[in-house]
């Protein structure tokens, strides 16, 4: 049964993709502000020391979040050890840079069960009890790639762009419930994800990785990569904020003006 909320109580959020990067960002920052967090991700011991780091005090639940079931296994944890989830983060995401006629089937499948059905699927848990509480928070994790494409990454953003889609029907259909639905697109962050993509570059160009990592860092007007602490102040912005709702927040240095 899932327990009733009580007023005093900080709310519950859940972080998927919270082991590292700007999932544990975020996990430290709501954490910082005062809410519970439940943190998912595949690696037990990456789920620990970010709890570590958001004072100890919360649930870990390791899970492949692409597994059949995956997603209501890691809810009725949530929910048995801490109540209903109140603001949902959905973070987890992968990459895969390619040419367009190399992107293997299994590769396609992969990046959109990860980045966008995944994502689906924890909205599609998370509305029920939010909308009979009336409130609640979803923020999605998009990209740069959510708004324009780049030579590549189809896969990426064709799961990208259908992530501010998903956000977009679900924040029109919920506006009037308490619950608001919105996407955070950063550009290239500082984190283990885009070090894969510097070895990636260096290992497929032959360049120095020093020399790769500029390449990224110059795609930014700033010259510079954006910091997860960045993603996860826009992602506070929308926990926060009642009347943001529908909306791709860019962070990414000026490269989209919208």
């Amino acid at each position: 049964m899932v327990k009733l909320r009580r007023v005093s109580q900080p709310r519950i959020c859940l972080i998927t993709g919270a082991g590292r990067g700007i999932g544990r960002e975020v996990a430290v920052r709501l954490a910082g502000a005062g809410y519970r967090v439940a943190l998912t991700a595949r690696s037990k011991d990456e789920l620990t020391e970010t709890l570590s780091l958001c004072g100890g005090s919360g649930v870990v639940v390791p899970a492949d979040i692409t597994a059949d079931g995956a997603v209501d296994s890691i809810f009725e944890r949530v929910e048995a050890e801490l109540g209903p989830v109140e603001v949902l983060v959905a973070n987890a995401g992968i990459a895969v840079s390619a040419p367009l006629a190399r992107i293997t089937d299994e590769e396609w499948q992969r990046v959109l069960d990860v980045n966008l059905t995944a994502p689906f699927r924890c909205v599609r848990r998370a509305v029920p009890a939010m909308v009979g509480g009336s409130w609640g928070r979803i923020v999605v994790i998009g990209s740069l790639a959510s708004r324009v494409g780049k030579p590549y990454i189809a896969a990426y953003a064709a799961s990208k762009h259908g992530v501010l889609g998903l956000v977009r029907a679900a924040a029109a259909e919920l506006a009037k419930t308490g619950v608001t639905v919105n996407a955070v697109c950063p550009a290239y962050v500082d984190t283990p994800m885009t070090d894969d993509s510097v070895r990636n570059i260096a290992a497929k160009t032959g360049r120095p990785e020093a020399e790769a990592r500029r390449i990224l860092e110059g795609q930014q007007p700033s010259g510079r990569l954006i910091t997860a602490a960045e993603v996860a102040a826009a992602v506070l912005f929308c926990v926060e904020n009642g009347a943001v709702n529908g909306q791709g927040i860019n962070v990414d240095g000026g490269a989209v003006q919208s």
